[in-house]
């Protein structure tokens, strides 16, 4: 997969524009990313669908707390239904400052990821669900039947459990790392998934959902990726700090900054240490490079945001970056 990951900080129109663009650069997916604070995921996902003709769409990633699963499937069968087939479902835990600032507990995240993707299932297949689990569904049912004979699941991930979850249940993953350090060691926890994977599965795509910035001037590039960087650090584990030497304070100076909702604070204490480790930031030759790195240990790159500071010029820069990491 050659994804790309748009953020619905802007409206939905300028976001369908930049998915016809990637679309014509060669990106095959567009993923469009889910915060309480940004435009509706799935409003957007429709505007995609109108305006591009072979790119597949979907959220990425939503969670299953903010939203009932039921409804979340019947979202993404919507996205199917517009797009003519093109609908992926990205799915993850939800970031945990964020689901604080709206008081969700994220509990159990593990389970209800798997049993939100497997009900969803069998709503597509057009089934009538009954579930009892870490959420309830009492004789549910679509009204419309998704013309995918298959949605692809993509599970967003970082933790040793949900990776190999992942690998185990889902169509593919979406590894919330870009350093080839974590993305090796995520390539470790799939493969303990994909032994006990079922034949009837199918194939199993491991792609680097990587935080990308990419520009003419390095700085500027970099200077884009606090943001991003930011969600990133608060929700990293203690052992990916460890395997970098972050700052275990530093990271929670940033992490205490998302909860209070205070987002200045938090992009004004990201590091140059934290944006080397979670952001591929710099020239469109140094991204490249980087991509390369990391192909080493996945099979696809998804380019995620903040994608740089010029979303058009990035989007040129970033599909050049991994056409070199590709050798096309």
């Amino acid at each position: 997969m050659r994804g790309i990951e748009l953020t619905p900080e802007h409206p939905p129109n300028r976001i369908a524009s930049l998915a016809a663009q990637a679309e014509a650069e060669g990106f095959d997916t567009a993923f469009v990313s889910s915060h309480y604070f940004n435009r509706d995921p799935f409003v957007t996902c429709s505007k995609i669908a109108e305006s591009t003709d072979e790119i597949r769409i979907g959220p990425g990633v939503v969670n299953p707390y903010e939203t009932h699963p039921v409804r979340l499937a019947a979202q993404v069968a919507t996205v199917d239904e517009v797009s003519d087939g093109r609908a992926v479902f990205g799915v993850g835990a939800g970031d945990r400052s964020s689901l604080s600032n709206l008081g969700i507990d994220r509990d159990r995240p593990l389970r209800r990821v798997l049993e939100t993707f497997d009900v969803a299932r069998d709503l597509w297949a057009g089934e009538t669900v009954t579930h009892e689990g870490t959420f309830t569904a009492n004789d549910a049912s679509l009204n419309l039947e998704p013309p995918s004979e298959r949605i692809p699941v993509y599970v967003g991930a970082q933790g040793p459990h949900m990776l190999r979850m992942s690998a185990k249940h889902a169509d593919g993953v979406l590894i919330n790392a870009s350093h080839p350090a974590d993305l090796e060691w995520a390539g470790e926890q799939i493969e303990q998934g994909l032994a006990d994977r079922p034949d009837e599965r199918g194939s199993f795509e491991s792609l680097a959902f990587a935080s990308t910035s990419v520009a003419g001037d390095e700085e500027t590039a970099r200077e884009a990726a606090r943001p991003p960087v930011a969600f990133i650090v608060g929700g990293a584990a203690d052992p990916v700090l460890e395997r970098h030497d972050i700052d275990p304070d530093a990271a929670a100076a940033v992490s205490e900054a998302l909860e209070r909702g205070d987002l200045p604070d938090a992009f004004d204490r990201v590091t140059a240490e934290m944006i080397d480790v979670f952001c591929i930031a710099g020239t469109t030759e140094t991204v490249a490079a980087r991509f390369e790195a990391a192909l080493e240990h996945v099979d696809g790159i998804v380019v995620g945001s903040p994608l740089g500071p010029d979303l058009e010029d990035a989007i040129e820069r970033a599909s050049e970056a991994l056409r070199s990491a590709c050798g096309d």
